[in-house]
């Protein structure tokens, strides 16, 4: 037996179409998936925002931190006492062993920007042996 299929022929009538056409979902859906690549980085970064003015007063703090610098030259200075790169792990355990329970001192690092990076890492090195981990680098605005 043979099937019947209706002919445009015949009548003068096209037969409906039943496939759909998915070419336009794909290329809104790629459209998509551009613009959320594009934006997604944008939203981590932090937004630029003047803060209002405020008269509350500054934190009070229980101890003031703990200074290192190093210079151009690569002296290690804690608390503007110049201290050689071995003596330094030992002043470290006394700046730790000063301090109350349970509070880990801050440490606040500034290094000449012509320094190598290997010569701060090493100090940073040092810092984390000692169990000082709250360090902030100390950098100066752009003018």
């Amino acid at each position: 037996m043979a099937m019947h299929l209706p002919s445009a022929r015949g009548k003068g009538r096209r037969a409906p179409m039943a496939d759909i056409n998915v070419t336009p979902l794909v290329d809104v859906m790629l459209v998509l998936l551009i613009i959320f690549m594009v934006t997604a980085p944008l939203l981590t970064q932090g937004v630029p925002v003047n803060l209002p003015d405020s008269r509350a007063k500054p934190l009070e703090q229980d101890q003031q931190p703990t200074e290192i610098s190093m210079d151009a030259d690569g002296r290690i200075f804690l608390a503007k006492e110049e201290v050689s790169a071995d003596a330094l792990a030992q002043r470290l355990d006394q700046v730790v062993a000063r301090a109350p329970a349970g509070q880990p001192p801050q440490v606040l690092l500034r290094a000449d920007r012509g320094l190598d990076y290997g010569r701060v890492m090493r100090v940073m090195g040092l810092l984390n042996a000692a169990g000082l981990n709250r360090v902030a680098l100390v950098t100066v605005g752009e003018e």
